[in-house]
């Protein structure tokens, strides 16, 4: 049976495709068939095979056997805006069938397969759909990833209760090294290591660009 997360954040901007695309070199290094999928993705620039988004395109490039855009990112909307607002946009009405069907012929040449959501975990999809519908029709376990910066263990805290209470099964989570500057980081992780529910997977650190390829290794999903 393949196995699947969906991969929700603190906030935006806060490492979710870094982590996505990490995770994905960690289960393939452990020799699994691994691909990424970003149903919905704002803010993409116009080639001459499409919209494409670079958050798609990177868990793409980390997806082993690679798939066919269309399936990582079924919702590729021009504007860099909220969901919604993009989708308005663009004329675009976010459903989920498509993202089901995709996510089927995903898991079908895959043994693992890891969605990216988009911004925090309340972020709507559109007027009447948010992430948790999404989440309840994959049928899948959440993986948090957590910006440290001031505020994080508030941040996760809240939306590690969000999750559950919505009724979904918070897996793990990640923590995302992205202020160099934060004061007493490593006590912020030991606290949040503490006070959340689950286990943590991992450590990513600070990087000006990072590579998910090099930074497998520092992941140990559950």
């Amino acid at each position: 049976m393949t196995r699947g997360w969906f991969v929700t954040g603190t906030d935006t901007g806060i490492g979710k495709s870094l982590a996505s695309a990490t995770l994905l070199h960690t289960l393939r290094a452990g020799g699994q068939r691994a691909v990424g999928m970003k149903p919905l993705a704002s803010g993409c620039e116009s080639t001459p095979d499409g919209w494409r988004n670079e958050d798609a395109l990177a868990l793409q490039a980390a997806s082993d056997p690679r798939p066919a855009y269309d399936d990582v990112n079924p919702f590729a909307l021009p504007n860099p805006l909220a969901p919604e607002l993009a989708a308005a946009d663009a004329g675009i009405r976010v459903t989920l069938a498509p993202i089901v069907s995709a996510f089927r012929r995903l898991s079908s040449q895959a043994d693992a397969v890891v969605v990216e959501g988009v911004g925090g975990w309340a972020a709507p999809l559109s007027a009447d759909l948010d992430q948790v519908d999404l989440v309840r029709a994959l049928d899948l376990p959440v993986v948090m990833v957590v910006g440290l910066r001031l505020g994080c263990i508030n941040h996760a805290r809240l939306t590690a209760r969000a999750i559950e209470h919505d009724g979904l099964r918070l897996a793990g989570w990640i923590a995302n090294d992205i202020d160099p500057a934060m004061g007493r980081a490593d006590d912020n992780f030991e606290l949040l290591k503490q006070r959340l529910p689950v286990k943590c997977w991992g450590r990513l650190p600070f990087r000006e660009m990072p590579d998910p390829a090099q930074l497998w290794s520092l992941l140990q999903p559950a």
